[in-house]
């Protein structure tokens, strides 16, 4: 009375080659998304990256620079990692390179 009767179920017919065919079609929306998302935001990343390494390889001394932490000054000593910066007349503070975020044209600072 409570109890409806069970049914199997027939298992469906094999099909040659078309569930490999749909399986395929159903990945295609995350291969294009992990495409689109590899040209807009990891090549750009990658490519600014290499723009910042080679400008901060390329410093020289007398060089104006601008750091992340918004100091505008004059390149006095290098080093491998670190590198002074004079900000005012007589005062130097000392900077990892990767600090410099930008390379200011000659006679900026005044």
């Amino acid at each position: 009375m409570f109890i409806s009767s069970a049914f199997a179920q027939t298992a469906p017919a094999a099909s040659t080659g078309g569930d490999m065919q749909s399986s395929l079609m159903s990945m295609l929306p995350l291969v294009l998304m992990f495409v689109v998302l590899y040209f807009v935001m990891i090549r750009p990343q990658m490519k600014r990256q290499k723009e910042h390494r080679t400008m901060v390889e390329a410093l020289a001394k007398g060089d104006e620079v601008a750091t992340a932490g918004g100091l505008l000054g004059r390149v006095t000593k290098l080093g491998d990692t670190y590198l002074s910066v004079e900000i005012a007349g007589g005062v130097e503070v000392q900077l990892q390179r990767s600090a410099v975020v930008q390379v200011l044209p000659k006679g900026t600072i005044k």
